[in-house]
């Protein structure tokens, strides 16, 4: 089995963390059940005691062009993905350039920007449990119900990168703060924004030690250095608890919180 120590505070997009021993995936025979998978960390809030993690290898970090469709390893970098793109003139995946992760994180999210999803141009994924094909997968706005492990994804292959769609989606990335988070927090209520009520409620730019509700976007939860996972929990479930108050709306949870007994506050 081979392991490696990943430094989390240094690691994840919220600079949030202890040094842990992840498990290096590189066939299928070493994926294990009772490890939790995680890629790039870019929508993870890391717990003080996190489960057994797992990590895919290089291996499944790969761009092919085979039987006219476009196969992508679900550990290639979305970067990576936006350059083969860009390089070989193929359409529909310009708003990748601002997304950040792995193509296995940004499906089992069913990542995207306003009406542009991953799912969007998807096929199929292959898992550990075999291939599936996207009319026997439940998915909607940030959320899929894949519970396997994703080693592939296949996608309807178009030409014609558009350059301008790139542009587009920067600008609407530019009110977005650059400390470091773990994107949006909440995900969007049906006919509001999660910005919104959390600014309605008195949280844009609350701060507790060094985590703070953003005041450029206030439903980023932003790191200003050395934050703790117990003030990001508390921050999480104070803008819950005053936005269900005021608006009765229950805010869910976008980031996956990884804390040995800690579910997911999406209540």
């Amino acid at each position: 089995m081979k392991t490696k120590q990943i430094d989390f505070s240094k690691f994840s997009s919220m600079k949030l963390g202890r040094v842990c021993d992840v498990m290096i995936i590189e066939s299928l025979s070493e994926i294990d059940s009772n490890r939790y998978l995680i890629g790039s960390c870019n929508n993870i809030l890391m717990g003080d005691n996190p489960p057994p993690l797992m990590m895919l290898g290089k291996k499944f970090d790969y761009i092919k062009i085979e039987d006219n469709v476009l196969k992508i390893g679900a550990a290639t970098p979305s970067g990576k993905v936006l350059s083969f793109c860009k390089k070989h003139n193929i359409a529909n995946f310009e708003f990748i350039s601002h997304l950040p992760g792995k193509v296995g994180g940004l499906l089992k999210m069913n990542a995207g920007l306003k009406e542009y999803e991953i799912f969007n141009n998807l096929i199929s994924i292959s898992t550990c449990q075999g291939i599936i094909q996207k009319d026997e997968i439940d998915y909607g706005y940030r959320f899929t119900n894949i519970n396997s492990t994703i080693l592939e994804a296949t996608f309807h292959l178009n030409y014609g990168f558009d350059k301008s769609k790139v542009d587009i989606f920067k600008k609407m990335r530019a009110n977005q703060p650059n400390t470091p988070s773990a994107g949006s927090c909440f995900k969007n209520p049906e006919n509001d924004y999660a910005g919104r009520l959390i600014e309605a409620v008195g949280l844009k730019g609350f701060r507790v030690g060094e985590m703070e509700f953003s005041q450029k976007h206030a439903n980023f939860l932003v790191n200003h250095g050395g934050g703790t996972f117990k003030d990001a929990i508390f921050l999480i479930k104070e803008a819950q608890r005053r936005v269900y108050e005021k608006f009765h709306i229950s805010l869910k949870s976008e980031i996956i919180i990884l804390e040995s007994g800690e579910l997911n506050p999406d209540s």
